[in-house]
């Protein structure tokens, strides 16, 4: 179809300069005799007829392209043209209102500001406190502030040398025994978590370094990301605060029961006393 019209363009461009060159040579060319004019006159004739068939053709392409093609890729023109105008409007949404960039430079601002507090917490954190002056409760000290769970079974040891041992069956009451076993054991119970939640914060607080540094250069599309780490860190946080307050309650419990038990033991004594004075009185 495309060589067709291409070869139609070019006879239409130069048909005059074809019958001016035919009639030349219809001049020059000596008289023909019948049967040659003859045949002259029907290959005029078909080259006549094919340019009409032709021209009938290429009219025909011509009326289907303008009527049916032409709306089509206006169509499809309008619809691309439409599309790209909606999308133009997301992004300047997106760029001026969601996500705009004097925003985004003072969210990265006040990142590097909380990201000095937190330095300034973890020196507070890391300051000294230790306080013991003799060898015994220095160990003891240096175990229970190490921050490091590896120390955690050197607790009971160092709490003997400093609060004495239990005492033997044949040096105590029964039931006195078990009160200061009881006793100890929470309170060891105690020292080993305060390692452990030492350890953790540690932990809490390097984390929360390293989110503040990729939040100074991160995109906004990944800033959700980091925040709902962050969020879930922080339920861990709470998680480990309920921890802490749960072993408070059980050393206030303790102390509570303790303090009953004193008082249980001076009427046990009262009582024990009160019959030995009566068997003497007999």
């Amino acid at each position: 179809m495309r060589v067709l019209a291409t070869l139609w363009k070019a006879l239409n461009t130069h048909r005059t300069r074809i019958i001016v060159l035919m009639l030349i040579l219809a001049l020059l060319a000596p008289p023909p005799a019948g049967a040659q004019f003859e045949l002259v006159s029907s290959l005029i004739g078909i080259v006549s007829n094919g340019l009409g068939a032709l021209n009938n053709t290429m009219t025909t392409v011509n009326n289907y392209l303008r009527d049916f093609i032409a709306p089509i890729l206006q169509g499809i023109s309008g619809a691309v043209s439409a599309a790209q105008q909606v999308l133009a409007a997301i992004f300047d949404f997106q760029r001026n209102v969601v996500y705009p960039q004097p925003a985004i430079d003072s969210a990265r601002v006040l990142v590097g500001q909380i990201r000095g507090i937190y330095a300034s917490i973890r020196g507070i954190w890391s300051i000294a406190v230790r306080s013991a002056t003799l060898p015994s409760p220095q160990q003891l000290e240096n175990v229970i502030l190490s921050k490091d769970p590896g120390q955690i079974g050197s607790v009971a040891g160092r709490f003997s040398s400093v609060y004495t041992p239990l005492p033997a069956a044949t040096e105590a009451h029964s039931t006195q025994r078990d009160l200061i076993d009881s006793a100890d054991a929470v309170a060891q119970a105690a020292m080993k978590r305060s390692i452990a939640i030492d350890a953790i914060a540690d932990q809490e607080l390097l984390a929360a370094e390293q989110m503040m540094a990729v939040l100074q250069s991160t995109a906004p599309g990944t800033a959700e990301m980091i925040g709902a780490q962050a969020g879930a860190w922080l339920v861990r946080s709470h998680a480990y605060t309920q921890q802490a307050m749960a072993e408070l309650m059980r050393l206030r419990t303790i102390e509570l029961a303790m303090q009953g038990a004193r008082v249980k033991e001076a009427a046990r004594y009262t009582r024990e006393t009160r019959n030995k004075l009566a068997e003497l009185n007999r």
